[in-house]
C-alpha cells in the first residue's frame, strides 16, 4: 500500500511553502532554506513506517524539526549535517554511475510506431480530462486493471513512499493527489517524447505526470514532484 497519507499536492505544496518561511525568517537565505527543509524532510524518512503512523498531525511534526535545525544552526553556525560529519546521520552515498552502453547511430534507432503513438496521446488525453475533473469513475474506466502509479517527491515533499497497485487504487489515488489546486493550470504537454500532463501555479511547474499505455489502457501513471526535477518546466 502507498503512504497515502501524505495529502493532496496542494496540501503538500502548502506545506512545503510554510516549512520554508519558517526557514526564511531565521536566516534570510533561500538556500540555506531550501536546505533546512530538505534535511526536515531527510528525518521523515528516516522514521519506520510504524512511526510515520503514529504521528497524529505530520504538518506539526515537522514545523518542530525544522525549528529544531535552525536552533541548532545558530548555536552551532556551519553547514547542515551531511556525509562526513561526525555523529550525524547521513543519507546514503549515491551509487557509482554505471557506465553507458554506446548508442547506435540516429537513423539505426528503433523509433516508436505512429500509430502506437496516435494510441498512447487518445488514452493520455482521456485520463488528462479525468484527472482536470477530478472524475474517479473515469479515471478507473482509462487504467488497466493492473496498474501501478509511483510518485517522486526527491525526499522534498512529503509525498507518498510506496507504489500504489490496482486500478480501483490507482483511480482514488490520483484523484486525490490532485484535488483540491486552486490556482493550477492542467496542460497536457509531451513528456518525454509523448503526450502526458503538467501542473502549474502561476506558471511554475508543480507536477509532470507521465503515462505507460498498452493498448486502449494506461498500465503504469509516473508522477514527478520532486522542486528540483521541474525547473526546466516552469514557463514565464
Amino acid at each position: 500500500m502507498a503512504d497515502v497519507s501524505a495529502g493532496t499536492l496542494a496540501e503538500m505544496l502548502d506545506e512545503r511553502q510554510h516549512l520554508l518561511e519558517i526557514a526564511l525568517w531565521m536566516f534570510g537565505s533561500e538556500s540555506t532554506a531550501d536546505r533546512i527543509v530538505q534535511e526536515t524532510y531527510r528525518r521523515w524518512y528516516a522514521l519506520d513506517d510504524e512511526e510515520r503512523a503514529g504521528i497524529a498531525v505530520p504538518r506539526a511534526w515537522l514545523t518542530r524539526v525544522a525549528g529544531g535545525i535552525c536552533l541548532e544552526l545558530l548555536a552551532a553556525p556551519g553547514p547542515l549535517p551531511g556525509p562526513g560529519t561526525p555523529g550525524a546521520p547521513s543519507p546514503a552515498a549515491a551509487p557509482a554511475p554505471r557506465s553507458q552502453p554506446a548508442r547506435r547511430p540516429a537513423h539505426q534507432q528503433a523509433r516508436p510506431d505512429q500509430g502506437m503513438l496516435v494510441r498512447h496521446d487518445r488514452v493520455a488525453r482521456r485520463f488528462a480530462a479525468a484527472c482536470d475533473l477530478g472524475d474517479t469513475a473515469a479515471l478507473r474506466e482509462v487504467l488497466a486493471a493492473d496498474a501501478i502509479v509511483v510518485s517522486d517527491g526527491g525526499g522534498k515533499l512529503r509525498a507518498p513512499v510506496r507504489p500504489t497497485y490496482g486500478a480501483d487504487a490507482v483511480a482514488r489515488f490520483v484523484t486525490s493527489l490532485l484535488a483540491g489546486r486552486p490556482g493550477t493550470e492542467v496542460a497536457v504537454e509531451s513528456v518525454n517524447g509523448r503526450t502526458g500532463l503538467v501542473l502549474r501555479q502561476a506558471g511554475r511547474a508543480v507536477a509532470v505526470v507521465g503515462v505507460s499505455v498498452a493498448e486502449a489502457e494506461i498500465t503504469a501513471v509516473w508522477i514527478v514532484l520532486n522542486p528540483d526535477k521541474l525547473q526546466r518546466w516552469h514557463r514565464p
